[in-house]
């Protein structure tokens, strides 16, 4: 299968030309349109700094349900702990979003620096915009006052991607990764994309589904209204 060159004015092909390892096409385009144009078709970008831009849709796709998340014993300890004091005036956790999106995605890549990282600074730099758009979202955790942790991912209507996390702290990820699955579940959101498959997300709960389900559930979901992202702190529900 001949790999699809696309210009920056030209639209993606559909998934369905994605190759037995699913690349769908190259460019050079890296657009706050492009990357909407992507994430509605299913696809996201995954290419080294320097080389073109690559757009993927794999079959499988790991996906988490929120309804299935699974927290160990100890973290569903330490959350009901959380819990307890999140109304507190200065809490030893906190959790919030939107507040430090730039360092949490800035963080992701220096966590995966060592061994090579797609979070290039373009990369950075047009998910930013893509937040300051409001579709990019970060849930950070703070621990006495210190990002500890956190995630960021891209929302569309009723759909939910997540793009990467890191942690500082023991769990810290874990508790931000908890608050987000609260607040979509909350919001009608079912699914989160994780893209590729890893023991620490099927750990998680998230498991592979077939690309025609993945793209079949996205097709669902994004006719709904994207929700209401806070700013600030946010709650587990009580």
């Amino acid at each position: 299968m001949t790999l699809v060159w696309v210009a920056p004015d030209q639209p993606l092909p559909s998934p369905g030309q994605a190759t037995p390892e699913g690349l769908v096409a190259a460019g050079l385009d890296l657009s706050v349109p492009r990357l909407l144009e992507a994430y509605s078709q299913g696809m996201f970008p995954w290419y080294s700094p320097g080389d073109p831009v690559l757009w993927w849709c794999p079959d499988p796709r790991m996906v988490l349900k929120v309804d299935q998340f699974r927290v160990s014993h100890s973290l569903a300890k330490k959350l009901r702990q959380l819990q307890r004091r999140q109304h507190d005036t200065d809490p030893p956790i906190r959790v919030t979003c939107d507040l430090a999106f730039d360092q949490v995605i800035a963080h992701c890549a220096a966590l995966r620096a060592h061994a090579g990282t797609w979070i290039s600074p373009d990369i950075q730099r047009v998910y930013g915009d893509l937040h300051r758009a409001g579709h990019a979202h970060s849930i950070e955790t703070w621990i006495d006052g210190q990002l500890a942790g956190g995630l960021y991912g891209v929302n569309l209507g009723r759909f939910f991607f997540g793009e990467s996390m890191f942690a500082l702290r023991t769990d810290a990820s874990k508790i931000a990764l908890a608050h987000l699955v609260d607040f979509l579940q909350e919001a009608g959101i079912q699914h989160i994309d994780c893209q590729q498959e890893t023991q620490h997300l099927a750990s998680l709960g998230a498991r592979p589904i077939a690309r025609a389900d993945f793209l079949l559930a996205l097709e669902q979901a994004l006719p709904a209204a994207a929700p209401r992202w806070p700013s600030g702190t946010l709650r587990l529900r009580e």
